[in-house]
């Protein structure tokens, strides 16, 4: 960075990172630091009446009091903070003493990684703390944190702001301890799910990220080049035909935990990046699936949370089985009163032009459909809840309804007025499929930029023969979203895609003053 640019407390940094140096203190040392202990173990496994135990640990120093040749300082870990105990005559004995005095009380700045070497042992206040016996600098930090600090009713340096957080989520880790816990249950959220896959004896696989063709999804994709065979290549949208031509191929449950691309908006559900898990099992049907997919998200729930119910804003939301089952048909009458059973295309888009709802001219009959359904009815589903049952328009991959051929066999999981699932009765048939495919490339020859585009080779594959399959895709960021509690994408995701950043200016906006000179540190 241009010193020039440089903020007067990273100015002050800089210059304690040449003292040290000065003093023979390496603020960066290569050997490895040998951690035994942390903050969170040892404040469960302290008793009194146990023989002194010894500790190594390592940490970020968050906070210090200094009172002459005895100081404290909070040192947090991994798994929270602890109390540590400094003694300048037992940490710099004889004439060490005034490396103290410049060191640790004009050197050593919050910010700081440090390790501590002492035994543990509880304070006349009744705190576990460790008495430190050595002190070691493993990283000096040139920027002040925004320490969140309260007096007398006023806070100070809090790291609140959202596009800070999202733009600088390795600032927000460290300040705002709460954030943490949201990516933990992240990762129960997925371990939860991969442990119900393979206890039912599903495998886990991998299927292309850049593809030929956009399939497997109807949505705007993203392009690339590939240089070495001069053709482009397109960031997948879904892993759903590369997954189905496993079925093929001959495993009978396959399931990917896939990072998918959509070239469209960017909202409060929706980042251009995203993770899906797709999955597929052969010889089942959407009614299995349903019943599969309710009792997954049981399971999940009480994996992560210890309970059925989870609220999120101001509703409880229960995902105790079994869910509610409702027909789109019937779904669309009870919040329109419009039935579009037998309707053309010109008669759904008058009905939805006499909602309100604007329609495009590209839109064919399934677009209409789901605009109708989007704007009525989706929201207000709060309470998990399988809308079944699509016209076919709407689902080219899925196999027609058993009962009526203008209908799929399909279900989509509506919680919290958001999608959450995606599922069909998979269709197998490759002359059905080509024709979907065909129809598909009308739609874009219309406008319809979202249109599916044919995929000869799954076309050739479904040939070979498909077994009966079900399949199931659901959103993992709005599931986390849901198990957190979370009403924002962002929240979510440790990096979301943010607008690139405006150059910032020499008063940086997430630098803290320093210790001495922030009035909550009195």
């Amino acid at each position: 960075m241009n010193p020039n640019e440089l903020s007067e407390q990273e100015r002050v940094r800089r210059a304690s990172l040449d003292q040290l140096r000065q003093r023979g203190i390496e603020p960066y040392p290569a050997p490895l630091y040998p951690v035994d202990a942390r903050s969170a173990e040892i404040k469960e496994n302290f008793s009194d009446d146990a023989p002194q135990r010894q500790v190594t640990i390592a940490g970020r120093v968050m906070g210090r009091r200094i009172m002459g040749k005895a100081s404290f300082m909070q040192l947090q870990d991994s798994e929270g903070r602890i109390q540590v105990y400094v003694n300048r005559d037992e940490l710099c004995p004889g004439e060490d003493k005034d490396l103290y005095n410049i060191v640790f009380k004009k050197l050593l700045d919050i910010g700081d990684y440090v390790g501590v070497t002492g035994y543990v042992f509880r304070t006349q206040t009744g705190e576990i703390s460790v008495h430190a016996q050595s002190l070691t600098m493993l990283s000096k930090s040139l920027r002040p944190l925004p320490i969140v600090k309260v007096k007398d009713g006023v806070t100070y340096d809090s790291f609140d702001d959202p596009e800070l957080r999202y733009r600088r989520r390795y600032v927000d880790l460290v300040v705002n301890p709460q954030v943490k816990e949201i990516f933990i249950k992240r990762t129960k959220v997925f371990n939860s799910m991969r442990e119900y896959f393979n206890n039912a004896g599903y495998m886990e696989v991998e299927t292309p990220i850049l593809q030929s063709i956009p399939g497997g999804a109807s949505a705007r994709p993203f392009i690339t080049h590939h240089n070495a065979l001069d053709i482009p290549l397109y960031l997948r949208i879904a892993d759903e035909l590369y997954l189905k031509r496993l079925i093929v191929g001959g495993f009978e449950g396959v399931y990917e935990f896939s990072k998918n691309f959509r070239n469209e908006g960017m909202d409060r559900t929706h980042n251009p990046e995203f993770t899906c898990m797709e999955i597929y099992v052969a010889y089942k049907d959407y009614n299995w699936m349903m019943d599969f997919t309710e009792k997954m998200l049981e399971k999940i729930c009480l994996d992560v949370n210890g309970t059925t119910e989870v609220k999120v804003g101001d509703n409880v939301i229960s995902f105790k089985a079994p869910f509610r089952r409702v027909t789109m048909t019937e779904a669309i009458l009870e919040h329109t009163g419009f039935d579009i059973t037998g309707k053309t295309e010109e008669e759904l888009r008058a009905a939805a032009i006499g909602m309100g709802i604007e329609i495009d001219p590209s839109m064919g009959k399934g677009k209409i459909i789901d605009e109708i359904f989007g704007e009525k009815c989706e929201g207000t589903y709060i309470q998990p809840t399988f809308i079944t049952d699509y016209p076919i328009e709407m689902s080219p991959l899925t196999k027609r309804h058993r009962n009526n051929p203008e209908l799929t066999e399909r279900f989509e999981l509506m919680v919290n007025g958001k999608e959450l699932c995606n599922a069909y009765s998979e269709l197998n048939d490759p002359i059905d499929q080509y024709e979907r495919f065909v129809e598909q490339m009308r739609l874009s020859e219309k406008g319809d930029d979202e249109a599916m585009i044919i995929d000869h080779d799954f076309i050739r594959a479904l040939e070979y023969g498909m077994p009966p399959t079900s399949g199931m895709g659901i959103g993992m960021d709005r599931l986390v979203m849901l198990m957190t509690g979370q009403t924002t994408i962002q929240e979510v995701l440790l990096f979301p895609q943010m607008r690139p950043e405006k150059k910032a200016s020499t008063k940086d906006s997430t630098d803290a003053p320093d210790n001495a000179d922030n009035p909550a540190n009195e």
